[in-house]
């Protein structure tokens, strides 16, 4: 006789929301009296982030991470797609992409607090080497993902956090952990997408390493047609699975990348708009101005002058 096991999905929310809280509880000890932000652990690759009110996190590039919201709820705004999600819930970031970030619930009392594990790839592929997983479907599919957690990879956060308190076991236990993580993410219901993050030839893959190119020169005129080449894709294969993982275009993706260096640029090293615009690529002054108003909302020097006095 064949014995199933159900599991009371009532009991198993229970669970989850019980280690949820146990995370919070140990995430808000960490950064308590630390303000807003995002704050560096002992372990390398492990973040927290706490935020006390709702706001609008300036647009940037995220790479490659896990990110587990245990506290409050969020928003990740990719191209035109909005992604929301709340306490025990995750997001996965497989390339480097363009968001925005909106806090959408977090009070002095009950504050946002976040998880976040930088992911490498290279482990990743490691790790594929060695397990025996059915390949799935070959289609190209979004380099950023939501799925609600469960309880094993919830426990290897909890483990990976309160490592933080015997940090003589860091050295041996933390890369172990993180290894774990990584299993369970590509056990996971996500498992497809986290598999194509690191699979020799993958179209993520394959993507992932044009967007290094884009990332590496700015100033560059982009040539689809090469770009298209170093992917060993044909032109309309090219387009089709670069809008599949980054929702955007090449040059789409390529803009939004340049007006991002360009707000760095005039926010953190004081350039002014001319400069900034010529140092990511832009002859056209009108153009660059035009183009970062449609962005941000606001021409270059009053943005700046409004993020500096919020």
């Amino acid at each position: 006789m064949v014995t199933i096991k159900i599991i009371n999905p009532v009991i198993n929310q229970s669970a989850i929301t019980h280690q949820c809280q146990e995370l919070a509880a140990l995430v808000t000890r960490h950064t308590d009296g630390k303000g807003n932000g995002f704050h560096k652990t002992a372990i390398e690759q492990l973040e927290f982030q706490r935020e006390s009110s709702v706001y609008t996190a300036l647009k940037g590039v995220c790479e490659p991470i896990l990110a587990i919201l245990v506290q409050g709820k969020k928003e990740a705004l990719l191209g035109e797609e909005t992604y929301c999600y709340g306490a025990a819930q995750y997001l996965v970031v497989s390339v480097d992409l363009p968001l925005s970030a909106f806090i959408v619930e977090a009070t002095p009392e009950q504050p946002y607090l976040g998880f976040k594990l930088n992911l490498d790839p290279r482990q990743l592929c490691d790790l594929i080497a060695q397990t025996s997983v059915i390949e799935g479907k070959k289609n190209s599919v979004r380099g950023l993902f939501v799925s609600t957690v469960d309880i094993p990879l919830l426990d290897c956060a909890l483990r990976l956090t309160r490592l933080l308190d015997i940090p003589q076991h860091i050295p041996i236990l933390a890369p172990l952990i993180i290894r774990e993580i990584y299993y369970r993410l590509l056990m996971g219901e996500q498992g497809e997408a986290v598999r194509q993050i690191a699979t020799s030839g993958s179209n993520m893959q394959r993507i992932a390493e044009v967007i290094k190119l884009i990332k590496a020169d700015l100033t560059k005129p982009m040539r689809v047609e090469e770009l298209a080449g170093q992917a060993s894709m044909s032109l309309s294969s090219f387009h089709h699975h670069f809008k599949s993982v980054t929702s955007m275009s090449p040059l789409q993706y390529q803009k939004q990348l340049r007006l991002l260096e360009a707000r760095r640029l005039m926010l953190a090293e004081n350039s002014d708009a001319a400069n900034a615009a010529y140092q990511v690529g832009y002859e056209s002054q009108s153009q660059f101005s035009r183009e970062y108003s449609r962005m941000f909302g606001a021409p270059p020097m009053r943005d700046i002058e409004r993020l500096r006095t919020a």
